[in-house]
């Protein structure tokens, strides 16, 4: 198996979601890890701009060929942009998870979520004992 891709500069859910923190707005996507598990996906259901999303509750899924899995909220906010682009090419998520397969950007509404987050590090370590 290859190795899996953790890049240092993100922040990390134990549910396998990543987060880039630019002042209040989070860019969040899924995880080498977690793009790798679940095969080829072929569609993603993404909430609408303006929905709020909730920490540790369900925001939307992704289907792939074998499965559909749920995305977890890393923090809550507000959805300010939803990558429209993976509505045709869903694959994205596959071949580039930390880059055009993005998923959405939120407002934080409490910087307080980020304590919950794992360094790059922990993440390592969470699935080192996978």
């Amino acid at each position: 198996m290859s190795q899996t891709q953790i890049l240092e500069h993100l922040t990390y859910s134990e549910s396998h979601e990543w987060l880039l923190l630019e002042s209040d707005i989070a860019t969040i996507g899924v995880t080498d890890f977690a793009q790798t598990e679940l095969g080829d996906i072929v569609f993603a259901e993404l909430p609408e701009v303006g929905e709020q999303v909730q920490r540790g509750e369900t925001f939307g899924t992704l289907e792939a060929v074998k499965t559909v899995a749920d995305l977890i909220a890393p923090v809550s906010g507000e959805v300010l942009e939803v990558n429209d682009s993976l509505v045709e090419e869903a694959e994205q998520i596959n071949e580039d998870p930390y880059g055009g397969g993005w998923l959405l950007k939120i407002r934080i509404d409490d910087p307080a979520d980020l304590e919950h987050l794992l360094s790059a590090q922990e993440y390592a370590d969470l699935l080192a004992d996978h």
